[in-house]
């Protein structure tokens, strides 16, 4: 079942534009089993948002990141007092340093991207199949490439949007057709044209209206649950 978090809670697990992507959460709760304690392999977790959610549910998480983890990061995990949980890893998510089958759940937000070319996210992808267990889930919240106006104001105004690959829908369900079940969600149209976290927010709650009247090519975060 969803926890109940606390708006402090929240904002250290989903960190920004929280309104809308926090709606990960939920769409991950209501498609797979995350009540018994299982083995997490989070990737991408410089801030360690997606490794304190999971060890705030008492799973055993290897926060994982290609660069060094930052302090601020293991200090936050200790002072929720979930550090006992939490195993910190250096991993090159291309070439993941872990048997295969050997994770229950792999999950990351707002992550692939960073590769910067899709025959790179492919391969990540793969090992994230290989590492999982039978059965086992992979869990993802990731950009869409959204509109055009989205992917214009990107490339402007976003100082990794030229580097940054989006993804699309098409993507995420033609790179895992290996996985037995796939389930994806687009969300939000307007959170993204936030300045601030205060005005992403305001403009999340719009979306609640816009999301059933426009067309999904307009979305530009996509959540999945996929089970191998």
């Amino acid at each position: 079942m969803p926890q109940k978090l606390s708006k402090k809670e929240l904002a250290d697990i989903i960190q920004w534009d929280i309104k809308n992507w926090s709606k990960c959460l939920d769409f991950w709760e209501e498609n797979a089993d995350l009540d018994q304690s299982k083995k997490v392999l989070a990737l991408g977790e410089r801030e360690g948002g997606m490794s304190l959610y999971f060890a705030l549910k008492g799973h055993d998480v290897i926060c994982s990141d290609y660069n060094p983890m930052p302090d601020t990061t293991k200090v936050m995990h200790n002072e929720y007092g979930v550090s006992d949980k939490i195993s910190y890893q250096k991993i090159d998510m291309k070439a993941i340093d872990l048997e295969d089958e050997s994770v229950d759940i792999v999950v990351f937000k707002s992550v692939i991207g960073a590769l910067g070319n899709k025959p790179d996210q492919e391969m990540a992808l793969k090992e994230i199949f290989r590492v999982l267990k039978p059965d086992g889930v992979f869990l993802f919240a990731e950009n869409l490439e959204g509109s055009k106006l989205h992917q214009y104001l990107r490339k402007k105004f976003v100082s990794w949007g030229e580097r940054w690959q989006y993804v699309t829908n098409t993507d995420m369900v033609n790179w895992n057709t290996s996985f037995k079940s796939i389930k994806t969600k687009p969300v939000g149209v307007l959170g993204l044209f936030g300045r601030s976290e205060k005005q992403r927010k305001f403009l999340a709650s719009f979306d609640v209206i816009l999301s059933p009247i426009t067309p999904k090519k307009w979305r530009y975060i996509l959540f999945g649950v996929l089970k191998k």
